[in-house]
């Protein structure tokens, strides 16, 4: 039940961990909830692409759907111990304290991660295209980057994030919770294969192409989770989303396109990134910097 509470006792701890939920409530809220935001994606019976005008406003329609719909299972599932502490909002990622640092240090933090690609893109001048205003305007009438930087960031960390995490917190510790949710946010993305399938793409090459998809969004889910985690913020993640989904996962083939100097050069930029991220994200994302009080923060 929602409201019963339990404790473990941990035989590698000296600590008592709060159970509330039990974990087929928990895990299994969490599985319906990724069952019912895929399958929102076809309700519509089209035979247009996923890329069809069309096609996109229909499902932006479904996914604000799932939107509105999610948060009652944090609403009817969360135990009422953990509303005299927090509210729903709160939990969901919805706060104030902290908000400001929460919105640009995960952010800044992987754009150190990103330092080899946006070496490359500065390299190419490609940066001085975003200073163009016609840019964004084109922008933001064009459907599919709306999808890709807005709607699929939004509506993909709401409801794999903001109203997962606080049901999984429940009964897991943050190190297990933050390895559950990636996995369903990369199965929810194995939907794609009918999708190639229907383009007329070979068996063998959808099956590959799928499962390097299933492996990349699930280790992005696990970062994206601890953001959500350690900061006790949904912008964290939701803008970090945004902008890996505007990097792109590291095309290797932009370096080794480059002269020879500047190959090396880019390789090393590459690498510092990736070092300084890992040294960066226990700093970065220390609860305390984000007044991360919320009802999980004391096991961090």
């Amino acid at each position: 039940m929602a409201n019963e509470i339990t404790t473990e006792q941990h035989p590698d701890a000296t600590d008592t961990v709060t159970v509330y939920l039990s974990p087929f409530v928990s895990v299994g809220a969490c599985f319906v909830i990724s069952v019912i935001y895929v399958a929102s994606l076809y309700v519509w019976n089209s035979k247009h692409d996923r890329d069809h005008p069309s096609t996109i406003k229909r499902r932006f329609f479904s996914v604000f759907v799932v939107m509105l719909v999610a948060p009652f299972f944090v609403l009817t599932l969360t135990s009422k111990d953990v509303f005299q502490r927090n509210t729903i909002w709160q939990i969901m990622g919805f706060r104030n304290e902290g908000l400001f640092t929460a919105t640009f240090v995960p952010l800044l933090l992987t754009m150190v991660l990103f330092l080899g690609p946006l070496s490359v893109q500065l390299s190419n001048g490609i940066w001085r295209i975003y200073s163009e205003p016609m840019y964004w305007m084109n922008a933001v009438r064009n459907l599919v980057w709306l999808r890709n930087h807005l709607v699929a960031p939004l509506s993909e960390e709401f409801t794999f994030r903001a109203c997962m995490l606080p049901l999984l917190l429940q009964t897991f510790r943050p190190s297990i919770a933050m390895l559950i949710t990636p996995l369903l946010f990369g199965l929810a993305h194995l939907h794609h294969i009918k999708e190639r399938l229907q383009n007329g793409r070979p068996l063998r090459e959808v099956l590959i192409i799928s499962f390097f998809q299933f492996f990349y969004t699930t280790i992005f889910g696990i970062y994206s989770a601890h953001l959500f985690v350690r900061s006790g913020h949904f912008v964290a993640p939701f803008i970090v989303h945004a902008f890996c989904n505007h990097m792109g996962f590291p095309d290797p083939q932009e370096v080794q396109s480059q002269p020879h100097r500047k190959k090396y050069l880019f390789i090393g930029f590459y690498v510092l990134g990736l070092v300084g991220w890992i040294v960066l994200l226990p700093t970065l994302t220390t609860p305390s910097w984000y007044s991360n009080n919320l009802f999980w923060a004391g096991e961090l």
